[in-house]
């Protein structure tokens, strides 16, 4: 049993992995638990002030605690840096386009956008480069799944807004796009773009099943992500951005924290192999409080 938000993006992630597995293991039967979680719930309020990311695995952690599900399937990038120990990450597949994407009706980028233009956007990372690199803009909040910040878009609440890539793509709405923003105008969030399968740490048998799904290049750039921000005490509260990619036999890894209006922030990036990855994102994390973060990180109580 495969526990799944209920959203048509999380839907279709499950049933994506559904089919991987039916593939590896014909004779399986495999079922979605479709899932309500309070981060689906609750849309009046950023994200940063209801609990974080957390809110949108609780119950889907529940049901693998209750025994109604045997795996779960998330967004990477929506995963708590720090799980709890009965739970594991025991596959992360390979990458979507793990870039933010630039949504609008009526202007082609966001250099085109005029003084005032309104921007929605869920994400304090996305929104305190925004505010660095385009201060003329009004940057809003944005809530809701996908197909609700589209309609938001369409009915003309926003001039434009920012969404991961991944998920337009997956979902075969690719041609919303406008632009892909660069990593060094809009650096993506710790795991954008991949999927990662979660299980009770107490099942190994669920782990050996699953690791024909494990991709280890994404993985170990994933691993590396969310060490740095861990590190750094990553959650919504906190602008950040990692984001890691192989480069020759290696992994390059960068990173940045800011405040919440983009008027400080701390940049690094290095470069290190995949042989441990998680201390390569530690070492990112150093350099970063280096940089200016430690500061930042007080600022913002962190």
């Amino acid at each position: 049993m495969i526990a799944t938000r209920e959203s048509r993006l999380a839907l279709w992630q499950a049933e994506y992995t559904k089919s991987l597995l039916q593939r590896l293991y014909p004779s399986a039967r495999i079922e979605l638990l479709g899932m309500t979680t309070r981060g689906d719930q609750i849309l009046d309020r950023p994200l940063a002030k209801i609990g974080g990311k957390g809110l949108f695995v609780k119950e889907l952690e529940a049901a693998l605690l209750d025994g109604s599900a045997d795996i779960a399937v998330h967004s990477m990038k929506d995963v708590p840096m720090v799980l709890a120990p009965e739970f594991a990450l025991i596959a992360i597949g390979p990458r979507e386009v793990p870039l933010d994407a630039f949504v609008s009706s009526r202007y082609a980028s966001l250099a085109d956008l005029p003084p005032g233009a309104v921007v929605g956007t869920s994400s304090q990372r996305r929104e305190a480069q925004l505010r660095a690199n385009f201060p003329h803009l009004a940057v809003t909040s944005l809530r809701g799944n996908l197909d609700t910040r589209l309609r938001k878009l369409d009915a003309g609440e926003y001039d434009a807004i920012i969404l991961a890539a991944a998920g337009l793509t997956r979902l075969g709405l690719s041609s919303r796009i406008r632009a892909v923003l660069p990593a060094e105008l809009s650096l993506p969030s710790a795991g954008q773009g991949a999927l990662g399968i979660e299980a009770l740490a107490s099942r190994p048998e669920v782990a050996t099943w699953l690791v024909p799904l494990n991709d280890p290049l994404t993985a170990a750039c994933v691993r590396a992500e969310r060490s740095a921000s861990r590190a750094l005490g990553g959650s919504c509260e906190v602008p950040l951005g990692a984001y890691a990619v192989a480069r020759g036999d290696g992994i390059w890894l960068r990173g940045f924290v800011a405040t919440p209006d983009g008027a400080r922030i701390a940049r690094a990036e290095l470069e290190g192999t995949t042989a441990d990855p998680e201390a390569l994102g530690l070492l990112l994390a150093g350099e970063l409080r280096a940089q200016g973060a430690e500061e930042i990180l007080a600022s913002l109580g962190g």
